[in-house]
């Protein structure tokens, strides 16, 4: 009986340990707030963790704010029309057709609120297209259907797919993210510019954060890029936005961004786990060894100073002739020389 417990303690002892490694984090940052996902039943937009995206949100609002002060204006119009200009109170219309002053001011306000509009937006569309100096450059590819990451710094690349839903909780997501998460997230830290060059593979996708603002077409033999700076930690979700294929509705983007400190140790890991190098400890490893062997060998001595230059020597006496030959003639005399004595 006693056998019997201890085997039965064994086995749940097993089970519950291949439970936790299961749950166990794998390298990949766990235990983030889930911010950019969409809401059941929402009808704003995702919160904005970007400056581009602040920027956008507000430039929405403001383009909104003047539609529906146009809207309610011609409502207004309309109702005027229907109170005055009917046959009741009016029952012989009026004979004119043309107002000046009426026709100046309807071309000439569409034409204000345009220009009010693009002095704002603009600005905007540049600040999302011009990349600042990046901290960090990611590279992603659209295939169908599935992305493929690559950080070029370090040579570490990775594809991320969609996730089942009963691996969704082994991978530290909860249920709400079904068909939004992927088995391996792109990571970045909070706070760096991140530079992102997005191509694609076999036909057009399209790369879209809704709370990074950005949305840029994956083209094959095109590499277009965006960027942005992430504000918070957390989760973030987006997914393909341009029709790719049979499964184009299954093609999520998962993006973690952590603080730098998190994000040096997931890079570590990341070399580790999908390949990768070091560029920035190579130096360092090559400087170790040439400083250990120069401190086992003895100092060189010191090279002694430099002696003076030597004289030149005299010339040496011509050689005397062989045996049989002619004696070399005299060389002339120089003009005006006297002769030898």
């Amino acid at each position: 009986m006693k056998i019997n417990r201890i085997g039965i303690g064994l086995g749940l002892g097993s089970a519950l340990f291949a439970t936790m490694a299961v749950a166990q984090p794998a390298g990949e940052p766990r235990d983030l707030p889930l911010i950019g996902i969409p809401t059941p039943g929402g009808i704003n937009y995702q919160p904005a963790v970007t400056e581009v995206a602040h920027d956008m949100h507000w430039l929405s609002g403001m383009v909104h704010g003047i539609m529906l002060a146009i809207v309610l204006f011609v409502i207004v119009l309309i109702g005027i029309v229907i109170v005055r200009f009917n046959k009741k109170r009016q029952p012989v219309p009026e004979r004119w057709t043309h107002n000046t002053r009426i026709e100046i001011a309807w071309t000439l306000i569409p034409v204000v609120i345009l220009i009010l509009i693009g002095s704002f937006s603009l600005p905007i569309l540049f600040k999302q297209l011009e990349v600042p100096p990046s901290d960090l450059t990611i590279k992603a590819t659209g295939n169908q259907w599935y992305w493929s990451y690559n950080y070029p710094a370090n040579d570490v690349n990775f594809d991320a797919l969609i996730l089942d839903q009963a691996d969704l909780a082994s991978y530290g997501y909860p249920p709400e993210t079904h068909l939004l998460a992927t088995d391996n997230a792109v990571v970045v830290p909070v706070g760096k510019i991140v530079h992102l060059l997005v191509t694609g593979a076999d036909v057009i996708h399209s790369w879209a954060m809704p709370s990074f603002g950005v949305k840029i077409d994956a083209v094959p033999g095109r590499l277009n890029e965006s960027w942005f700076r992430v504000e918070k930690e957390g989760v973030y979700f987006g997914q393909c936005s341009e029709l790719c294929g049979r499964n184009h509705s299954f093609m999520p983007i998962t993006v973690k961004a952590v603080s730098p400190e998190a994000y040096d140790a997931w890079l570590n890991w990341a070399i580790d786990e999908y390949g990768g190098t070091r560029p920035e400890a190579t130096p360092a490893a090559a400087e170790a060894p040439a400083g250990g062997a120069a401190a086992a060998e003895p100092p060189a001595t010191p090279a002694p100073a430099a002696e003076p230059p030597a004289a030149a020597p005299a010339a040496e006496p011509p050689a005397p002739p062989a045996p049989g030959a002619e004696p070399a003639a005299p060389p002339a005399p120089a003009p005006g020389a006297a002769p030898a004595n």
